[in-house]
């Protein structure tokens, strides 16, 4: 039995590994890292264009109604290249509304999702750390209060809202009583906001509480992968800077304490690959698994992505410290995968849970 990827999976890394090396090379993706907003139209647009903002929407409303195992391979060239934008919460967004939403809404939304020209976002943590279902406390219909790291709130059009009994709601960008306030977060590729709710007007999806775990699953998931990615990049950026930078007249790749700390980066990485494969594979096809395992993936891949984030500003010597070096564009994604949607720990004990210990 092949547990490969299929050539038409890999085809679709390729083209979007191309695509983000021509149209986001390092000085670009530095460009918007360092700017204001930290989202490019003509990068979202191409993106879109390539139907990676509809990969996953069924086919009756513009998208390719591709699995979630084809969102995270995605996922995991956009971490190995630092893509910069809403990718994750315009995908959580679409996917909210084509699992829980009325036929209304979804023909009101999906169809300007999957084209891209608009953006959605979802809005799940509350103070304390809540982003589980069962932990939201903000009630439905007219919502008063506030949501916490937003990711690309300023671009979206529409924003889905965890609300109070594990369910979800739809807010527009232009409701009455809806403030968007930035937050100054580490990583710059993917913007975070905080929303507060004035008595704003919101719209329940029908079958949100079904929708939300789904939701909550896929973003572990995607996180999982992203981290993947993004760990394979600083390791490779690791061995290559091993194999350039001289001290003593040899280059610095020839020091044993170094081979082995990059061997073990290495050894961390690779076998966490089918680790996510998995997960994303039980969201369509293993339903008894995949909550367990979406919560396995999120917590071992995105907590080995941070220690090889260390590892790789160590392996760089005095400028892996620096805003020069682009050891800390990664490093900084690495505290994003770990921390959005719960720290390692949150989910290592709900899977201990479902797993009777």
């Amino acid at each position: 039995m092949n547990f490969d990827l299929s050539e038409e999976q890999e085809m679709l890394q390729e083209t979007v590994r191309n695509f983000l090396a021509n149209e986001c090379p390092a000085t670009t993706l530095r460009e918007i890292f360092d700017g204001e907003t930290g989202f490019s139209q003509s990068l979202w647009k191409g993106m879109a264009e390539m139907g990676l903002a509809g990969l996953h929407l069924p086919e009756e409303y513009g998208g390719a109604g591709l699995e979630i195992l084809d969102l995270a391979i995605v996922s995991e060239v956009l971490g190995y290249m630092g893509t910069p934008g809403p990718f994750v919460g315009h995908t959580l967004a679409g996917l909210a509304i084509a699992s829980g939403g009325s036929d209304a809404q979804k023909q009101k939304w999906l169809a300007a999702l999957a084209t891209g020209d608009a953006i959605g976002t979802v809005a799940l943590a509350e103070e304390g750390g809540a982003w589980l279902p069962d932990q939201w406390s903000l009630e439905g219909g007219a919502l008063s209060g506030s949501k916490n790291h937003v990711p690309s709130a300023q671009q979206a059009d529409v924003i889905v809202v965890g609300v109070a009994g594990g369910g979800l709601a739809l807010v527009e960008k232009a409701a009455d009583g809806l403030e968007i306030q930035d937050i100054e977060g580490a990583d710059r590729t993917r913007r975070l906001c905080r929303l507060s709710f004035a008595n704003t007007p919101s719209e329940a999806l029908p079958e949100g509480g079904a929708a939300a775990t789904r939701v909550r699953d896929v973003a572990l998931v995607l996180l999982a992968a992203d981290a993947f990615g993004g760990a394979s990049r600083l390791v490779e950026m690791s061995v290559e800077y091993a194999k350039t930078r001289e001290q003593f007249g040899v280059t610095i790749g020839h020091f044993q304490a170094l081979k082995h700390q990059l061997a073990n980066m290495a050894v961390e990485v690779e076998p966490s690959r089918g680790l996510y494969w998995y997960a994303a594979h039980a969201m369509d096809h293993l339903q008894d698994e995949s909550e367990r395992t979406a919560a396995v993936a999120k917590a071992h891949i995105t907590d080995r992505y941070m220690q090889v984030a260390r590892d790789a500003v160590e392996a760089h010597g005095g400028i892996g410290f620096t805003w020069e070096c682009d050891v800390q564009i990664w490093f900084k994604r690495a505290m994003f995968d770990r921390a959005w949607m719960g720290a390692p720990a949150v989910h290592r004990e709900r899977a201990a849970v479902m797993a009777g210990w």
